[in-house]
């Protein structure tokens, strides 16, 4: 039996086709997510800073980011993933 090196290509693309449409649906059904930065082991300690380097002030470790997905966004996530899906059904069976 011989391994071919593009025998998992269309497992792959089909694969981050899917996870393309997953995240473009859930974009849809969100207004905005929070991205927590870091979680204390310890609720009763205090929170301790991070250096982001030399000449750069300290970055406090509980700053969360807060995204908001543009109209856009979502769609070209959907379109994206369904061509990536396509893409991967018309690939050749085995690599040949």
């Amino acid at each position: 039996m011989l391994i071919r090196p593009n025998t998992m290509w269309r497992a792959f693309f089909c694969a981050i086709g899917i996870v393309l449409i997953i995240v473009g649906i859930e974009c849809l059904l969100i207004d905005s997510a929070v991205l927590v930065a870091g979680v204390l082991d310890d609720p009763g300690q205090p929170a301790q800073q991070q250096t982001g380097g030399l000449f750069s002030a300290p970055v406090p470790m509980n700053v969360d980011r807060v995204f908001k997905p543009s109209e856009w966004f979502p769609w070209s996530l959907l379109a994206t993933g369904s061509i990536v899906l396509l893409y991967s059904i018309s690939l050749k069976k085995n690599g040949e």
